[in-house]
């Protein structure tokens, strides 16, 4: 599976940003995916995941309320909706998808595979 994300950039605090992430090969659509960021001199963290039909979500509690993880099938696509940014949600952004399972299970979800990260930059 291969990963294209996009959709970063800058942004005032308080405004929002759609991210999107783009997979080939066909087993996509079957298994959970989801995003983690990495803020200068910090560890990458997760954010959000979905399962593999859509049903079941996961998110971090520092972006629970604000934004949105949903994905569409048919495109290949995964997005993240963020909404009321604020400057420590500065950072690069990757999204990933699961090797075989359809459920994330938890905000402990990480990724088998992961794509290019989208800087997304938040100034107050």
């Amino acid at each position: 599976v291969q990963l294209q994300a996009s959709g970063g950039g800058w942004v005032q605090a308080g405004g929002s940003r759609r991210l999107s992430c783009v997979a080939s090969g066909r087993t996509f659509s079957a298994v959970a995916a989801g995003w983690s960021r990495q803020a200068p001199g910090k560890e990458r963290e997760f954010v959000a995941a979905i399962s593999a039909r859509g049903g079941v979500t996961y998110y971090a509690d520092s972006v629970k309320g604000r934004f949105t993880i949903s994905r569409d099938n048919a495109k290949n696509t995964v997005y993240l909706q963020m909404n009321s940014l604020e400057p420590e949600d500065t950072a690069v952004y990757y999204c990933g998808a699961d090797k075989r399972r359809t459920t994330p299970g938890g905000s402990d979800w990480v990724a088998d595979y992961w794509g290019q990260g989208t800087q997304v930059t938040v100034s107050s």
